[in-house]
C-alpha cells in the first residue's frame, strides 16, 4: 500500500485530503507544519507528500528544502497543494524540488491526475 503524508495547518484540509487519499487506497498520516512533517519523515519516509505552502513554525518551501537536502530526501514525491497560484510561487516550488503543483480547492479527480503524473497512483 502506498503511503502519503498530508502537511497542512488546516485540520479541515487534512481531513478532506485524507478522505480522498484513503478512497484511492493510500495509507495516510498527517502533520500540521513543516517541523512535524520532518519528524514524520524521520520515522518513515512516505511515497508521496501533499504539502501546503503557508504554515506556522516552518513553511512548506522551507520544509521542502530541508527534505531534499537529506540523503534520502529525493525518494519521496512532493505535490504542493496551495492557494498560491502565481508563476513565481510555482517556479519557486519546482526549483525547490516539488514534483507537481495543485491548486486548492481540488477534487478527487484532480488529485488522482497529479498523483498519476508523479507515478504514485
Amino acid at each position: 500500500m502506498k503511503t502519503c503524508l498530508i502537511v497542512d495547518d488546516s485540520r479541515v484540509i487534512r481531513k478532506v485530503s485524507r478522505h480522498l487519499l484513503e478512497a484511492m487506497g493510500f495509507a495516510v498520516s498527517e502533520a500540521a507544519d513543516g517541523k512535524e512533517a520532518l519528524e514524520a519523515c524521520d520515522a518513515a519516509m512516505p511515497d508521496v507528500i501533499l504539502l501546503d505552502w503557508n504554515m506556522p513554525v516552518m513553511s512548506g518551501i522551507d520544509f521542502l528544502g530541508q527534505l531534499r537536502a537529506r540523503p534520502d530526501g529525493d525518494a519521496t514525491k512532493v505535490v504542493f497543494c496551495t492557494t498560491e497560484n502565481d508563476v513565481a510561487h510555482i517556479k519557486a516550488a519546482i526549483e525547490a524540488g516539488a514534483n507537481e503543483y495543485v491548486m486548492k480547492p481540488f477534487d478527487q479527480e484532480t488529485l488522482q491526475i497529479k498523483l498519476q503524473l508523479v507515478g504514485v497512483a
